[in-house]
This record gives structure tokens, C-alpha cells and sequence, in this order.
């Protein structure tokens, strides 16, 4: 059988807002999703959470979150 080819990828803007605070050297991040490719006590990036869950939290590396972020005016 066949397998079907994914779709290509699209370019989506983000329409909400983001809550991530900055990766703490050592803490524990059994709880939070790293990439196998990111190496956050190297890069030292941010943590992202889930507005609507805060248990839902995930690594975001420091160069994409320079290049895509800015902080809100409060």
C-alpha cells in the first residue's frame, strides 16, 4: 500500500499572545518539551507555556525567539 504524501508546509502568522519566561541554567525540565536538536543549558533560550494549560510547556531556542518575539507594551 501507498502511503500519501503530506501536504507541503505553509507559512500560518500567529493571531494570540505568547506567555514565555527565560530558561534558568540546571532547572529541571522533565516537564517541558525539548527538540533533540536544541541544547538549552548551551543556548539558554526561553520557556513557553499553554495559556489555556499551563501544565503544557515547551523549549523555544534562543535564535528563533530572538528572530519571531517581541515583548507586549504593558
Amino acid at each position: 500500500m501507498a502511503r500519501e504524501k503530506p501536504e507541503p508546509f505553509k507559512k500560518y502568522r500567529r493571531t494570540n499572545i505568547a506567555e514565555m519566561r527565560p530558561y534558568v541554567l540546571g532547572e529541571d525540565l522533565s516537564n517541558i518539551s525539548v527538540s533533540g536538536v536544541d541544547n538549552p543549558a548551551e543556548d539558554l533560550g526561553m520557556i513557553a507555556r499553554n495559556p489555556k494549560n499551563h501544565d503544557d510547556m515547551w523549549y523555544v531556542a534562543r535564535k528563533y525567539f530572538e528572530d519571531n518575539f517581541v515583548p507586549m507594551e504593558e
